[in-house]
């Protein structure tokens, strides 16, 4: 049995479960006016809970789980980023961690389940039942190499996201992200849902996230959350008419050189590992690999 006190996550958890967040995964970036955020006002539509796991009036644990609105695949539901720290490991609390997430989900009627898992997890995942799929590739770069910004082509025009209507950045979003690899086919996120989780959400950096535009129509972005000097790139792509003539990678430059402008140092992403031209668009720009995780699933019965 684990030692530790599992419970419901609070808003003032925040700032304890964002130290243990960098402490296990270093290259996840969330601040604590977002983490506070998300706890205090789920998104919408989810039925998102998250719980902690409590030892000496210290977060030592967390878990997430949410219905997965990201498709039309009826009765998927996610865990996500189930962690302990590393002193209070092999004692319970992270099975008890993933019977509250599973509990959860079979309360909303999931027939699938989806998570992460890193490699020295994939056991621990294995024998709750799931079987690893894919894997999504974690990467960094020190923003004190980026390489010189190239000559932006005629016709075209970087633009920074603030200021701009957050309905046309969300079409360029919602288009570019459909055929997005994955356990489970992608569907474009609501706008109500993506105000929420992105446009509004307290990381997002809008005078650093940047949008191409091509003779006055917005067809790509790169989008930009922040924590202090730490950012992640969430999510880079180009209307699928645009594609082939550099547009994400050159707002992706953009937005990293903006961001560096505004003392961010290290920048962060992700990627699955059948996403070729986003793969060798982070490594032309230098990114290097600092770790991996497995997409793994399950039945729910």
């Amino acid at each position: 049995m684990s030692g530790a006190l599992i419970r419901p996550a609070r808003a003032d958890d925040a700032p304890a479960v964002v130290a243990l967040r960098a402490l296990v995964y270093p290259y996840l970036v969330r601040g604590v006016e977002s983490t506070r955020r998300m706890i205090a006002e789920p998104p919408p539509g989810e039925d998102w809970a998250a719980w902690v796991a409590e030892a000496n009036g210290q977060v030592v644990g967390w878990v997430s789980a949410y219905r997965n609105t990201h498709t039309s695949t009826p009765g998927v539901g996610e865990i996500a980023l189930l962690h302990v720290h590393p002193e209070h490991r092999r004692r319970g609390a992270g099975t008890a961690l993933f019977d509250a997430a599973l509990g959860h989900l079979r309360t909303l009627g999931s027939t699938r389940v989806l998570t992460h898992a890193r490699t020295e997890s994939l056991p621990f995942a294995q024998r709750h039942g799931f079987t690893p799929s894919r894997e999504l590739r974690y990467s960094a770069l020190d923003l004190s190499t980026l390489q010189p910004m190239p000559q932006v082509p005629p016709g075209v025009r970087l633009v920074p996201a603030a200021g701009l209507d957050p309905r046309l950045v969300h079409r360029v979003d919602a288009e570019s992200s459909r055929d997005e690899p994955g356990d489970v086919p992608t569907d474009a996120l609501s706008f109500d849902l993506w105000r929420h989780e992105c446009w509004d959400n307290p990381g997002l950096d809008r005078e650093a996230s940047t949008l191409a535009e091509v003779d006055g129509e917005l067809v790509a972005l790169s989008l930009v959350k922040r924590d202090g000097d730490r950012m992640w790139s969430d999510f880079t792509g180009t209307l699928p008419a645009y594609r082939g003539r550099g547009l994400a990678r050159l707002a992706k430059q953009a937005a990293l050189h903006a961001a560096a402008a505004r003392g961010v140092r290290t920048a962060y992403t992700s990627n699955d590992e059948a996403n070729a031209p986003m793969l060798a668009v982070n490594e032309r720009l230098g990114y290097r690999p600092v770790d991996s995780q497995w997409s793994c699933r399950r039945k729910l019965t």
